[in-house]
């Protein structure tokens, strides 16, 4: 059975950390994933206590990347698929801005993004 929606990013955000994964339903496994965790981005960053826009920004810029190396930047043809209100309400975010960031700093690098589930069309350029 091929899931319709393939490849799903998912956002992992704490105070201190921004993860971004993306995910193969069909077999369950990370194809591709940066962290502020990561030793290279961390020492790229100055986020003290707290990561920022910024250092959400650089977390989707070395994702891109890597799904260009994967040969994943357009999700197999059908894109890589964005649930952005479903990462808001995870953890309750009031600040959609590390979300925001990671998802425009993916589509600023090539990557084919699916905004799922977007009511609010207040984000221009998006469908």
């Amino acid at each position: 059975m091929t899931v319709l929606k393939r490849y799903v990013l998912r956002l992992f955000i704490s105070i201190k950390y921004i993860t971004a994964n993306v995910v193969d339903r069909n077999n369950g496994r990370i194809v591709a994933t940066a962290s502020t965790v990561e030793h290279s981005i961390k020492v790229s960053l100055e986020c003290g206590r707290s990561c920022n826009a910024k250092a959400a920004t650089v977390v989707g810029e070395v994702l891109a990347m890597r799904l260009k190396v994967e040969g994943l930047e357009l999700g197999l043809g059908r894109g890589i698929h964005v649930d952005v209100n479903k990462e808001v309400e995870k953890k309750g975010f009031k600040n959609h801005t590390k979300i925001w960031a990671v998802v425009n700093a993916l589509k600023n690098n090539g990557v084919k993004l699916i905004l799922d589930d977007d009511k609010d069309n207040s984000r221009p350029g998006y469908q």
